[in-house]
């Protein structure tokens, strides 16, 4: 019988899982105990230095996002935004030259994010989606398809902006606001590394989350399977 990872279903508190403390606790689903072979075989990735030495980075830099951490857990409080993160994480790294693949819906907030990595010393390689100037037929797509049906449009590139990275030897992409599935294709032809600094959301101003956080209210349809 096929064994499918339900961690989101997990009916235990964070700090008695399993996964979070040895003498914890874990539902038939839970891959932290049926899933040995994985480990194992994920322990043999880490040992890859390049590996290893970036997940190191990463965790360091988890930690390093709060304040208080010597008054307990109970009294860490956030100290940074993402964007921060992806700076001090880059330096960590040692990465000099940055990849900035941005939706030119958020053209605007692209230039700021330029500006800053460029204050803080990298190079910052950047490709708006629509680069290419690659009409929508091209792939297939009708004019009664289109947002404006009646005008030409350019089709959002991913593939491209990744493959302007790969040529430009960029050690790290920052994903900007790029579309469902174009983010997809993106991060599939990308050579380099990946973060997401921000994620496209049209209704909610970029943040998914509000759907989520109220989803008992104003979101309830959400709860309502499609017939």
């Amino acid at each position: 019988m096929e064994f499918l990872a339900e961690c989101a279903r997990c009916p235990f508190p964070l700090s008695d899982r399993l996964c979070r403390n040895e003498q914890g606790k874990s539902p038939d689903f839970c891959p932290t105990r049926n899933k040995q072979e994985l480990m194992t075989a994920v322990e043999r990735e880490y040992e890859k230095p390049d590996i290893r030495e970036f997940a190191c980075q990463a965790s360091v830099q988890e930690a390093e996002g709060y304040a208080n951490r010597e008054k307990g857990n109970d009294r860490v409080v956030p100290c940074k935004p993402r964007l921060l993160e992806i700076i001090e994480f880059s330096r960590k790294m040692g990465y000099r030259r940055l990849g900035l693949a941005f939706c030119a819906g958020l053209a605007g907030e692209a230039k700021v994010v330029e500006r800053v990595l460029r204050t803080h010393g990298f190079e910052v390689v950047s490709a708006i989606c629509k680069a290419g100037g690659v009409p929508k037929e091209a792939i297939g797509v009708k004019d009664d398809q289109k947002i404006i049906p009646g005008q030409p449009e350019s089709m959002c590139n991913p593939v491209l902006q990744a493959m302007i990275m790969n040529d430009a030897s960029v050690e790290f992409n920052i994903l900007l606001g790029l579309c469902v599935g174009h983010d997809s294709l993106f991060l599939k032809y990308a050579e380099g590394p990946c973060t997401v600094l921000a994620v496209k959301d049209r209704m909610l101003g970029h943040n998914p989350l509000a759907a989520v956080y109220n989803i008992d209210s104003y979101y309830r349809a959400l709860k309502c399977p499609d017939k």
